[in-house]
């Protein structure tokens, strides 16, 4: 097991196939940024499969398939299929803004993508182009269909509440998630980069009082995933509330994961610039114990938690380069 050097057991990969996104949303990308890696810089599907293997050899359970949009990459359920076939392996699941998913869900679903998390962040046509800087919402709406129909395990709806923006939406939002099974997700808003700064941020604590009231919300004392969420579910189990809150109720003593860039760093925090570059090993043909022994390096060097309250400009590198 990959254990860091503050006793917590790493056993989450979140491998970001590209940096690439289709959607410029407004907490994520700056507008009119060009700042991504080209093709040549990301490593190859094969190469991704060699570090999700050896990842594995060291006793992680949980993999998640990330962005930039993945399904942007070509390959990416061949990557899923392989991760599928590793031993111990117990949970792959992929982040997604939906856009691609109508066409892939199929695929990814047979090549052993147990679980979805599909970001929306409202249900009006107006504000999701506002957000995202694209008339989606239609397109989105149709791959959420397709992936409930293919039987993924679990799909989770990613919102981010934005102050003055979607917050208004979060009734309507639990409705929806409500009438289809889905589990809402509210995730706050993190200052990495200039447009995550830039943001007014919504503290989720008085949101999650106004919903447990309105809905019978009880808090859920079970696991659903590997990720930090917190979880409450209606008193009839008709919906489940999930809570990711790095600014008001930080997580970092759970830490269990650490992100692979689609350029092969290691990012260990994503409140930190600690990193561990792997793709120039790979490319040296590396031996596997080469590779399980940089990958020991690095989980040794992650920091004990992030500095998003006490530092907040710190981060200027955005989401969409660092994995999601």
């Amino acid at each position: 097991m990959l254990t860091d050097p503050f006793g917590r057991t790493i056993d989450y990969l979140r491998i970001s196939v590209t940096d690439r996104c289709d959607l410029r949303c407004t907490y994520c990308l700056p507008k009119g940024f060009k700042g991504f890696s080209i093709p040549k810089e990301w490593l190859t599907i094969e190469e991704l499969g060699r570090v999700a293997a050896a990842f594995a050899r060291l006793g992680t359970k949980r993999f998640r398939l990330t962005g930039g949009e993945p399904l942007l990459r070509n390959g990416l359920a061949d990557l899923a299929a392989e991760i599928n076939r590793q031993p111990g392996v117990e949970d792959i699941s992929l982040t997604t803004n939906g856009t691609q998913l109508e066409k892939h869900a199929h695929a990814l679903r047979q090549a052993g993508v147990r679980r979805l998390n599909i970001s929306l962040d409202s249900l009006r046509r107006d504000c999701v182009t506002n957000i995202t800087g694209s008339d989606c919402l239609p397109q989105v709406l149709d791959g959420i269909k397709t992936a409930k129909e293919v039987g993924f395990e679990r799909i989770k709806i990613n919102m981010v509440p934005l102050k003055g923006v979607n917050d208004m939406d979060l009734d309507e939002m639990v409705a929806f998630c409500m009438e289809h099974g889905f589990i809402l997700n509210l995730i706050e808003a993190m200052p990495m980069g200039t447009t995550g700064q830039a943001h007014a941020k919504v503290s989720l604590q008085p949101v999650l009082e106004d919903l447990r009231q309105k809905f019978n919300l009880i808090p859920f004392a079970g696991k659903i995933g590997g990720g930090p969420a917190r979880y409450w579910q209606s008193k009839n189990n008709g919906f489940t509330l999930g809570l990711i809150t790095p600014m008001s109720q930080h997580f970092c003593a759970t830490c269990n994961r650490v992100r692979l860039s689609a350029t092969g760093n290691i990012h260990l925090c994503l409140g930190q610039e600690d990193k561990a570059p792997l793709r120039d090993l790979l490319r040296d043909n590396c031996t596997d114990a080469e590779l399980d022994q940089a990958i020991h390096d690095a989980i040794a060097m992650k920091p004990e938690k992030h500095e998003f309250v006490e530092n907040p400009k710190k981060i200027i590198r955005v989401m969409a380069l660092t994995g999601g």
